[in-house]
């Protein structure tokens, strides 16, 4: 196994663990932190891996940090004009 599929194995570890802990503000400082720690994380894996290691990743780390996402989404519909 690569160094960073095995990081981003731990990464996914560390966010669904933390998951299972009540927060004050949601979880939404940790998000962030994650998602920073994440991208160096999935730019390697997909220098290292391939694309679609990295395609894999990406929608797992979607997947598990939905409402940043849902919320992304919500803005570019926003701001781009799609009703």
């Amino acid at each position: 196994m690569s160094t960073p599929f095995t990081l981003a194995l731990i990464w996914m570890l560390v966010a669904n663990v933390r998951a299972m802990f009540p927060s004050k503000d949601h979880h939404w400082r940790f998000a962030y932190a994650m998602i920073a720690i994440g991208l160096p994380i999935l730019a390697w894996l997909w220098y290292e891996n391939g694309v679609w290691m990295a395609l894999v990743f990406l929608l797992a780390g979607m997947w598990i940090m939905r409402w940043p996402v849902i919320y992304l989404w919500r803005w570019a519909k926003r701001q781009f004009g799609a009703e």
